[in-house]
């Protein structure tokens, strides 16, 4: 794997999708968010994010990664990977509605495959189609790395279940229609069932979540009182709702790994351009100074080991091998690296990277949380831990 800002791939169906991906962020999406005057700070919509879900369907991009009975093409985690880099790498705010992050196929995970068919009649395959829109509700204020603490309670009712708790960090809340809530038998300590809850339901209220520090209104707070939820609603078998909710948990890692990475790959560009254009004291540009040239180098080795190490698991994992080290590993990996070279990027760019509406100040606050969302460096550290002791 060379290094570059625009990843040449070898084969050539990889290779057109990427460049069908490149040229509708860079140009038809480009457009549609200065049409509507979309910017970071613009308070997102269901009305604009439709569209993208829509035309994204239309390309072939949103759920590609689906088998072709659901619409998709059935790509491997790697080629999903290679999108997911050059969607967080495009700078494009509605970049997260091009293959499905943000309330669709790829928010929705691996539950399919554990649907009934009315299942996938009336929720999943209108989600598909971006007709419909998720959350995923597992966090819990109380409950963050340590799941099993959730106080999320299913109470049996006739045909059906009594939902009460809350929870947290849904991401893409404010959009969706329906939420996958994972909650504890009211009966047992350990016992786990996961559910499709109609937002809309009596009990069930979307609160506006706790704003992050990247400034994005993304996140609900799903409150559950004595909310019915139909036993036809249960995914899968009682009991089974953690092992659903964190079945695919190392594909997952290594999934989030390219966003970050895309954003690293972006940062590190406009900041080499800076480094090209700038002129330091005495007239000449940045990047004329050792120092500057020093950091970027670091940046972009940071960047590279990053990518090959990614990559590397990926490929694996489409063979079939057990990468559940390799995944802790590249999320500590690309977390902290990615980290670094915002850092960096911030420093480069000088007062301008420390200016609210400034693109590098912005993926400095985003890429920050990374270090802890979907899992903190210290949880990876202690994944890569217990590898070890039990290593041949």
């Amino acid at each position: 794997m060379t290094f570059s800002f625009r990843p040449v791939h070898d084969d050539p169906r990889l290779a057109a999708l990427v460049e069908g991906l490149r040229d509708y962020l860079e140009g038809e999406l480009a457009d549609y968010e200065n049409e509507r005057g979309i910017t970071r700070e613009t308070r997102l919509t269901r009305a604009d994010l439709e569209p993208v879900w829509r035309r994204s369907r239309e390309l072939g991009f949103y759920g590609i990664h689906l088998p072709e009975e659901y619409g998709g093409q059935g790509i491997g985690n790697t080629w999903l990977a290679a999108l997911k880099e050059e969607a967080g790498a495009s700078g494009r705010v509605l970049g997260h509605s091009v293959l499905g992050d943000m309330g669709g196929p790829l928010r929705a995970g691996d539950i399919l495959r554990h649907a009934t068919p009315r299942q996938l009649e009336t929720h999943l395959l209108p989600l598909v189609r971006g007709e419909r829109a998720c959350c995923f509700s597992l966090t819990e204020a109380d409950a963050g790395s340590d799941v099993r603490a959730m106080t999320t309670t299913a109470v049996r009712d006739g045909d059906g279940y009594r939902l009460s708790g809350r929870k947290v960090f849904s991401s893409a809340g404010p959009f969706a229609d329906f939420a996958i809530v994972v909650a504890r038998g009211a009966d047992t300590e350990n016992t786990f069932s996961a559910f499709l809850v109609d937002l809309d339901s009596p009990g069930c209220r979307v609160l506006d979540g706790a704003t992050p520090m990247s400034g994005e209104h993304i996140e609900s707070d799903i409150v559950l009182d004595d909310c019915f939820v139909p036993r036809a609603h249960l995914l899968g078998e009682e009991g089974e709702g953690l092992k659903i909710a964190l079945g695919r948990v190392t594909t997952n890692r290594l999934l989030h790994c390219p966003s970050a990475i895309g954003a690293a790959r972006r940062a590190l560009q406009l900041t080499r351009d800076r480094a090209l254009t700038r002129k330091a004291a005495g007239g000449q540009p940045l990047m004329a100074l050792q120092s500057i040239q020093h950091k970027l180098a670091d940046m972009a080795t940071d960047l590279y080991a990053a990518r090959s190490m990614t990559y590397a698991a990926l490929v694996a994992l489409d063979n079939g091998a057990d990468v559940r080290a390799e995944a802790f590993m590249c999320k500590l990996f690309v977390a902290e690296a990615a980290f670094r070279i915002l850092d960096q990027a911030v420093q480069i760019h000088g007062k301008e990277g420390l200016t609210q509406g400034n693109e590098i100040e912005y993926l400095f606050r985003k890429t920050r949380m990374f270090r802890i969302l979907t899992g903190t460096s210290e949880i990876q550290r202690n994944g890569i831990a217990k590898s070890l002791a039990t290593l041949t």
